[in-house]
């Protein structure tokens, strides 16, 4: 396990609000000042070897807890985001919290004894609905008590709706180790949403290209933005390039960053704003 990204001191208050980030590759938080609202520290952690499971992943968590005391604190909120695949939008018109697993069931084989979640994206008028990990959250919840948990699309989605002030269709896509997620918005609309594993670039270009054909996207026109895990020098950025002509990277002005060995655009989830 490799932490890097980490701001080396932080003042820590009371009246601060842990945001905490995790998938099967890595971990990540930060801690939010509520006086100043500006970010006051940062960590990441990315994981050797991907985790295959829940329990797997949970032992790396307790891990990780043991050993940085920057998570041994008292907070005045904590907010959870839990990232993976397992998860299906669903516009309010067509929701009722009494088939939740009809909607994953779709895209994805759920257990009679998983626990479903779904979170109201209200800019879209839709529900997120979305398997956590719950044996992490009832580590948390020894941890720190109450605290809110959300899927990572849905602050995603948010997010970027919240950012764009554009009457122009663009295409949002934000990258992990072996996955990435597509948003596309016209407007402050969603006109697309969707997640993509990959393993070589070939994948990496394929999901964006065909997503780009079925939605009759122009490729010399339609500007895509990239967040997340891609550089500049990355082969899955250069075959990109390739393909669609208008790439640019969506930048934070957090001021974290300057103290940040990373870039900007990087952990767009947590550290955007």
């Amino acid at each position: 396990m490799i932490k890097k990204n980490s701001r080396n001191t932080v003042t820590h208050t009371k009246d601060t609000k842990l945001s905490i980030q995790f998938n099967l590759d890595g971990f990540s938080f930060c801690i939010i000042n509520n006086s100043t609202k500006e970010t006051s520290y940062f960590s990441e952690y990315v994981f050797n070897e991907k985790q295959l499971t829940p329990e797997s992943l949970l032992k790396k968590i307790e891990e990780i807890f043991k050993t940085d005391i920057h998570l041994q604190k008292d907070f005045s909120s904590v907010l959870v985001i839990h990232q993976n695949n397992l998860f299906s939008i669903v516009p309010n018109q067509y929701f009722s919290e009494d088939i939740l697993s009809d909607y994953l069931n779709f895209n994805i084989k759920t257990l009679a004894t998983d626990f479903i979640a779904y979170d109201d994206i209200e800019s879209i008028h839709a529900k997120n609905v979305y398997v956590p990990y719950v044996n992490i959250n009832n580590y948390l919840f020894q941890n720190f008590g109450e605290f809110e948990y959300k899927h990572h699309l849905t602050i995603l989605i948010e997010k970027l709706i919240s950012s764009n002030n554009s009457n122009e269709k663009k295409v949002f896509v934000n990258v992990s180790k072996e996955n990435y997620d597509i948003v596309i918005l016209q407007n402050k609309e969603l006109q697309f949403s969707n997640s993509f594993n990959f393993q070589t670039k070939e994948d990496f270009i394929y999901y964006i290209l065909f997503t780009f054909e079925q939605l009759k996207l122009d490729v010399e026109k339609i500007a895509l933005f990239f967040t997340g895990d891609i550089e500049p020098e990355s082969e899955i950025y250069k075959i990109t390039y390739q393909y669609i002509r208008n790439v640019a990277f969506l930048e934070s002005n957090n001021k974290i960053f300057n103290e940040l060995d990373a870039s900007k655009h990087s952990n767009y989830i947590l550290l955007n704003s």
